[in-house]
């Protein structure tokens, strides 16, 4: 076994091989560029070897680097992790050469299935199903047209040594191929050095489904079951789940012994996964096999209870499987979360910055429920524009996919970031979205859900009267404070009682809190009745907690419901986020209440005359200029961020009156790009 291994990649996937080398006894090498000098993965690893500055062109892709600092630190083998280096064939013949072993599949398996265009003419030979389309190289835009529209629209332009949901476009018509064909080409270059762009026809209302293999040097290949990974916004993966709720034991096996087989086609060795699509019909056609270690792996670790990544650096080392086909049992349901520094109310785009606080859930294991958290963050850490931008990866376990759900959405509400835009609510939604419940999935879930982008909603029913409870009961405890600070009631066990008015969403909810036991915070809190006939008080809530300030999450119990309440303080309130909603509210006396309503409203400032940059990133390319009379739609300007391109458009008719930036740029949120008439 090795002593010592380098991981050539950064961010959550470092950490994670970092820990079970650690559990295995090896001892680990980080390298780091510029940007992650203070990084997670590099204070974890027992060494670390800096290897350029923040760019990837110029650090974490540059094969030499990597090499010398594995021959500078005596390390015998190399884990690429995902994305960067990991299905780059040069790099694994260059290690090759060095002497130093490759975790990860032969140089043969890399080189015909890592490119996509290959890997679909090999699997067509392999007599393997696979999606219509054309598997050639195509040179330019107009013979990017000209295959779309025979092969009939809607078609997918996809990169071929793509990955992760880059370089990738749907088009439905000329314009979009065109416009999508060339910033395929772009993203590739700028992600993996390799422009080559295919098309092939995009299935309408597809799963995406894939199957995990393990094989080894020894000529033995084992499937561990399927990910379903059909959640996914602009071909990015965002949730995934193992087993799949649509699949049935005879489709699985044919979907697995497909997989197996195609492996040992190309003697593969390591872990990789075979990704399909599979139509309403359960269906399935090969779609692509990627051959390294993917994101969404720790649910298939969950559900099988083998450790892939500790299974890759064995193979590396030469030793046989531990497992036979048959040793591999589904085992409940595991959901993965990517929690992505991303603002979903402002159509997902990139935030960066510090995290000024970082607190996720506590990983365990209790009462047959998992939280296991991934991430390469921590306090204080700064999200940087030059690399993927992903936070961490929540995953939940349970018996069943329902109890996984609700282990998830109680996860999701104990996940505090602050200092940069997230994901969470968005994921928190999704967690209470029917169709998600049900299993009812495709990979056009989003758009189908949310096709006008998603928007904060407005708390009612059940949500809202415990985002009241919440409020009155931090009021209450403040209440409580000021008079210990003040020595008011000198000591005296007194049970008081409340008249108070919560505002949420701008509406007031008239409330009587009642403190049950002087030495406890447990409450009573009446909700006064809204129907003028009826008498006396509505409905009554029995609340209890811990909570003290300065806790950013409240947790609690509401009429024996376990609650977690993040509580984020505002002018005058707090800002409570719940199941994927966030409410500013607002605790009044009677008094207090009328004179608020008396208190102009601020107006926002027009900003309709300016392209401002919606965030941080790099100027790309000015596409108009000054005095330009532009449409709607139009094509403005490219800002890339985070490795994707974001073409900003005209949302009216107008005329460019100044031009305030130039490619090259690089811009800060809400910088004046230009301005118009």
């Amino acid at each position: 076994m090795f002593k010592k291994i380098l991981i050539a990649n950064r961010g959550e996937i470092a950490c994670r091989v970092i820990k079970s080398a650690r559990q295995m006894g090896i001892a680990t090498v980080a390298v780091y560029s510029d940007a992650d000098k203070q990084a997670l993965h590099v204070q974890m690893a027992d060494e670390a070897v800096h290897v350029g500055s923040a760019a990837a062109a110029e650090s974490y892709l540059v094969a030499e680097k990597i090499i010398e600092a594995a021959k500078q630190t005596g390390a015998e083998a190399i884990h690429p992790g995902y994305g960067f280096l990991s299905e780059n064939a040069d790099f694994a013949k260059a290690l090759e050469k060095a002497g130093i072993a490759f975790i990860g599949p032969n140089v043969k398996a890399i080189e015909v299935m890592g490119d996509k265009i290959e890997s679909k003419k090999f699997a067509n030979e392999a007599k393997v199903n696979t999606v219509p389309g054309y598997m050639g190289e195509i040179k330019d835009t107009n013979e990017a047209i000209k295959i779309a529209n025979e092969i009939g629209y809607p078609v997918m332009i996809k990169a071929s040594a793509g990955g992760g949901g880059k370089g990738m476009r749907i088009a439905n018509s000329v314009d979009e191929v065109e416009e999508g064909f060339n910033a395929s080409k772009s993203e590739a270059m700028s992600s993996f050095g390799d422009d080559r762009i295919f098309i092939e026809k995009f299935i309408v209302e597809p799963r995406h489904i894939e199957i995990q293999v393990l094989a080894d040097k020894h000529g033995n290949v084992i499937y561990l079951a399927e990910r379903e990974c059909s959640i996914q916004r602009r071909n990015q993966k965002v949730l995934e789940e193992a087993p799949s709720p649509f699949l049935d034991e005879k489709t699985r096996k044919a979907m697995g012994e497909q997989s197996v087989a195609l492996a040992k086609a190309v003697d593969y060795e390591s872990a990789g996964t075979v990704e399909f699509i599979v139509d309403k019909d359960r269906n399935f056609y090969f779609l692509e096999m990627n051959t390294r270690l993917q994101v969404e792996h720790p649910v298939t670790e969950l559900i099988t209870g083998v450790d892939l990544v500790e299974q890759m650096i064995k193979v590396a080392a030469g030793e046989k499987l531990e497992y036979a086909q048959s040793d591999i049992k589904i085992n409940g349901w595991a959901i993965e979360s990517r929690i992505y520094a991303e603002d979903p109310f402002r159509n997902f785009l990139p935030s960066t910055g510090r995290l000024v606080r970082y607190q996720p859930p506590k990983e365990e294991t209790r009462d047959g429920l998992t939280i296991r958290n991934d991430t390469g963050v921590y306090e204080g850490g700064e999200i940087s524009i030059y690399y993927d931008p992903m936070i961490a990866k929540l995953i939940t376990h349970a018996p069943t996919r329902e109890a996984a759900i609700d282990h998830m959405a109680d996860a999701l509400d104990q996940f505090y970031i602050d200092g940069i835009q997230h994901n969470i609510p968005f994921l928190s939604a999704i967690m209470q979205h029917p169709r998600w419940v049900s299993g009812n999935l495709s990979t056009s879930f989003i758009a189908d859900e949310y096709p006008d982008g998603f928007e904060p909603r407005t708390p009612e029913g059940e949500e809202l009267k415990i985002l009241t409870c919440v409020a009155a009961a931090i009021d209450f405890l403040g209440n409580k404070r000021r008079r210990h600070i003040t020595d008011q009631m000198q000591g005296n066990k007194v049970v008081f009682a409340e008249q108070r008015s919560v505002q949420i969403s701008g509406t007031n909810h008239e409330l009587h809190v009642e403190q049950v036991d002087p030495q406890k915070d447990d409450l009573k809190i009446h909700f006064k009745s809204s129907d003028e006939n009826k008498k006396g008080e509505g409905e009554v809530l029995n609340v209890s907690t811990d909570w003290w300030f300065g806790q950013p999450l409240w947790n609690g119990m509401i009429n024996d419901k376990k609650v977690s309440v993040q509580v984020r303080p505002v002018m005058n309130g707090f800002e409570l986020s719940y199941k994927g909603l966030t409410s500013e509210t607002y605790v009044y006396t009677s008094r207090e209440a009328e004179l608020e309503q008396l208190m102009p409203v601020k107006v926002a400032p027009d900003t309709s005359k300016l392209l401002l940059c919606p965030m941080p990133g790099l100027v790309v390319d000015i596409m108009v200029k000054e005095g330009e009379e532009v449409k709607v739609g139009q094509s403005l300007c490219i800002v890339e961020a985070m490795k994707m391109e974001n073409i900003l458009k005209a949302e009216r008719a107008t005329t460019v009156t100044k031009i305030n930036a130039e490619a090259g740029d690089s811009l800060a949120v809400d910088a004046v790009i230009m301005e118009f008439e």
